[in-house]
């Protein structure tokens, strides 16, 4: 062999040895349990979306013991599963969490009643016996229901637990839930549907699901960001609409106590109600904010004296990754 061909056999060689494009190692912290509402990014996990896009991705599943916000600004963790009003108070206190995409246009808070209870209504709500709620929720949605009704009054508020007997054995009570989730709970328990009010059909307009980062890395790193939100974009259209059994797999794994029927109900609600896939997302694609919804979301809040006026609500979201519409031909 020529002194050339040598050289020529060499050189590939030395490339067969080079391995292939770094990935870029990150981790996601979810706000909690392993479940179907973060199906999406399990699903870019399993089928090899974050590969793709160049990205060694560890999810990081939340829960009671897991303060995954709190790794978030203490920089263990790269991309936390937020929310938008944490990220409003963030902006308010000067703490640079920066809101990238937002994968649920709605919010799935819901109220729910006894089918018995008599309420058509979200207003119908205020003559409860008792309204079950978290205390951040008191703090929050029900400031906002009172604003638009005064008849829901601070006298009724019961603190909720996570146990369902109190509104169980009181047929006039309300109490808190996600639509994807505790109306599953009570049907299982109880054996009848509870009814079901969705406030963001009702007004409330927060997103909800986002995805956070800290200004000061996503300053330094957009483009792992800009990767990881549309790999994750490509993940939530493909759970929702394309064989998401993996995805499932690993959410399983993640949580063994998570159910078939759990995550086929959970999935099936987040569908019927357009909880992903509606409004600006519809056209925009899955993650799109407006500058404009943002400041109807702050003004409400300023208004239920949540916030303060004057907050640069610039400093708590960007949208420059998102409403390009990413993915809209993967819907089926």
């Amino acid at each position: 062999m020529s002194r050339v061909l040598h050289l020529i056999a060499a050189a590939t060689l030395a490339l067969l040895a080079v391995p292939a494009t770094a990935q870029d190692e990150v981790t996601f912290g979810t706000d909690w349990l392993a479940q179907a509402e973060h199906g999406g990014y399990y699903q870019a996990l399993a089928d090899g979306t974050y590969e793709k896009y160049g990205l060694k991705v560890t999810i990081r599943q939340g829960g009671p013991q897991n303060a995954n916000r709190a790794l978030l600004t203490g920089g263990q963790v790269q991309f936390y599963m937020g929310g938008m009003i944490q990220s409003l108070d963030a902006a308010q206190e000067g703490i640079p969490t920066y809101t990238i995409a937002s994968i649920f246009q709605k919010s799935p808070t819901i109220l729910m009643a006894h089918p018995e209870s008599g309420f058509k209504t979200l207003d119908d709500l205020a003559g409860a016996s008792k309204y079950i709620l978290g205390k951040d929720r008191f703090i929050t949605y029900f400031r906002w229901l009172q604003s638009r009704n005064p008849a829901f009054v601070d006298e009724k508020y019961e603190p909720y637990t996570f146990n369902p007997g109190p509104f169980l054995a009181d047929p006039q009570a309300i109490q808190q839930g996600f639509l994807t989730s505790e109306p599953f709970e009570i049907e299982r328990q109880a054996g009848w549907t509870p009814d079901v009010f969705l406030l963001a059909d009702n007004g409330y307009l927060t997103y909800s699901t986002t995805i956070e980062v800290m200004k000061p890395w996503y300053d330094a790193h957009k483009d792992i960001a800009k990767r990881f939100v549309e790999a994750s974009i490509i993940g939530w259209y493909n759970y929702l609409y394309g064989d998401n059994s993996a995805a499932n797999a690993l959410i399983k794994a993640d949580n063994p106590e998570m159910t078939d029927g759990q995550l086929a109900y959970s999935l099936s609600k987040l569908k019927e109600h357009g909880i992903i896939v509606s409004g600006d997302a519809a056209d925009k694609g899955i993650g799109c904010m407006t500058d404009a919804r943002w400041q109807k979301v702050y003004q409400q809040f300023v208004d239920v004296g949540l916030f303060k006026p004057g907050v640069d609500i610039s400093q708590a979201y960007t949208t420059e990754l998102v409403c390009q519409g990413l993915g809209k031909e993967l819907v089926k």
